[in-house]
């Protein structure tokens, strides 16, 4: 039986006995602002997720497809978004978004679509919403 909230897969210990091995929720992270506290917010919480095991995707819509432009000297957007990446966690740009505010998508974020955003909805234990 599946806990709330947890997946499990099957695993066999040394004895060949099978066991079973809990893996992490998948969460998506839909942010559609540029307010930097707001945006460093929403980035701790997927850090925090990641660090605990759990698979985070951020899917940047409206303002936010331009998380790397955000300058402010208490909450360091870019090194917060570098360190979410290097935990493992990705972000992906909403295209139309961008072609909007005539951007290109970059290494770091790159272009998706809302059929994306469906689709990691649809597959995710939790969604959460910045902005």
């Amino acid at each position: 039986m599946r806990p709330a909230g947890g997946r499990f897969w099957p695993v066999r210990d040394d004895a060949g006995v099978m066991l079973a091995e809990e893996v992490g929720m998948k969460y998506v992270i839909v942010i559609n602002t540029q307010e930097a506290e707001t945006v460093w917010n929403a980035l701790r919480f997927g850090s925090a997720a990641l660090s605990r095991g759990h698979e985070v995707t951020v899917f940047l819509l409206g303002p936010a497809v331009e998380i790397e432009a955000i300058q402010d000297e208490r909450f360091n957007v870019k090194r917060l978004l570098e360190r979410f990446e290097e935990l493992g966690g990705s972000a992906l740009s909403c295209g139309t978004c961008l072609r909007i505010r005539q951007r290109d998508a970059s290494e770091m974020c790159p272009i998706s679509t809302m059929d994306d955003l469906v689709r990691l909805t649809e597959e995710a234990d939790r969604s959460f919403i910045f902005g």
